[in-house]
C-alpha cells in the first residue's frame, strides 16, 4: 500500500518538474529501469534513491522526510511473511498487503465462501484439497487465513458487501457437520453491522459474471485509487485503470441487484441447512 502510494507521489513530481526519467535517472545514478519501477510500485526502493530524486526534484526538507518514511516502510515485512517463506504464494503478498489498509471490499464467489468468512474447518478442507500444497504448509497458510481475519474484529475493520453464488453455499466441503458450521457462521456474520451478504440464487439463471470471481478493493485516502482483485490458480491480476475498475464496479451492481435481498439471503442459507439435516 505504501508502495502505491509513493508510486504515485514520485510520478506526480517528476511530472510536475517536466523532467524525464532519463535525466532523474541521470541525476540519482540510476537506471532508467529503476526510476520505472519506483513509479509502477513494481518493487520497494532504496532509500538513498528515494533522496536523491527529491532532490532533483527541488522539494523540501518536510516533503522528502515523508517520502523516505513510506519508502523504509515499503521495505519493512509484513506479519504473513514472519509466518514462513511458503504461508502463502508469492503472487498473493500484495493482496494480503492491500487488505491490511483496505476499507471497503465489494467481492463476487462463485465457487468458495470469501476468505475472510471462512471457518477454520472449512479453510482447512479447501486448502487441503489442493494436491499442490503439502500438510504443512498447508496448516502455515491456514494460519495466515484465520490472523487475517482479526481484520474484522477491529473497530475502523473494513466493510464488506460479499455476493455468494447459491453454489458455493450448496457444495460439501469438508463434510456435512464443516459446511453447517460454515454455513450457520455466515448468517452470524450477516447480521453485524458493516457486513452483507447476498446469494445469487440458480434461479438468477445466467448471469454477466459467469466467468469468475473477483474482488474490488476501497481505500480511506482519495489518492489510492480502487483495484479490481482476480486471482486464477498459479497468480493474481490486479486491475487499477479506471475504466477498468469501473466495469467491475458496474458488474458487481448488476450481481447485487440480481441477487436476493440479505433477509432472504439468511432464509435461504438456513434453508439449507435444513436439507443438509434431513439428507
Amino acid at each position: 500500500m505504501r508502495r502505491r502510494r509513493l508510486a504515485a507521489e514520485m510520478r506526480k513530481l517528476r511530472k510536475e518538474a517536466g523532467k524525464t526519467r532519463e535525466e532523474a535517472a541521470r541525476y540519482a545514478d540510476i537506471a532508467p529501469a529503476t526510476v520505472s519501477r519506483i513509479e509502477a510500485a513494481a518493487h520497494a526502493p532504496k532509500v538513498a534513491d528515494i533522496m536523491a530524486l527529491c532532490r532533483f526534484y527541488g522539494l523540501d526538507e518536510a516533503h522528502t522526510e515523508m517520502l523516505v518514511t513510506l519508502a523504509r516502510q515499503s521495505r519493512q515485512r509484513g506479519w504473513w511473511q514472519k509466518v514462513g517463506e511458503d504461508a502463502i504464494p508469492t503472487w498473493f503478498e500484495t493482496y494480503v498487503g492491500l487488505e491490511e489498509e483496505v476499507a471497503e471490499i465489494r467481492s463476487y464467489q462463485p465457487e468458495v465462501i470469501f476468505g475472510l468468512l471462512q471457518t477454520e474447518d472449512y479453510a482447512r478442507a479447501v486448502l487441503t484439497a489442493d494436491d499442490t500444497v503439502g500438510p504443512a504448509e498447508g496448516e502455515r497458510r491456514l494460519e495466515v487465513r484465520m490472523r487475517r481475519q482479526k481484520l474484522l474484529e477491529e473497530p475502523d475493520r473494513p466493510k464488506l458487501w460479499i455476493i455468494q453464488n447459491e453454489g458455493a453455499l450448496r457444495r460439501h466441503v469438508g463434510g456435512v457437520a464443516t459446511m453447517q458450521q460454515q454455513l450457520k457462521h455466515l448468517i452470524d456474520l450477516s447480521r453485524q453491522p458493516g457486513i452483507t451478504i447476498q446469494v445469487l440464487p440458480f434461479s438468477a439463471g445466467a448471469h454477466p459474471s459467469m466467468h469468475g470471481a473477483f474482488e474490488i478493493l476501497s481505500f480511506p485516502e482519495r489518492y489510492d485509487p480502487d483495484v479490481v482483485y482476480i486471482d486464477y490458480r498459479r497468480g493474481s491480476i490486479y486491475l487499477e485503470n479506471l475504466d477498468e475498475v469501473d466495469d467491475y464496479t458496474q458488474l458487481f451492481d448488476q450481481l447485487r441487484a440480481r441477487a436476493i435481498s440479505p433477509d432472504e439471503s439468511r432464509a435461504l442459507i438456513g434453508r439449507i441447512i435444513q436439507e443438509m439435516d434431513a439428507s
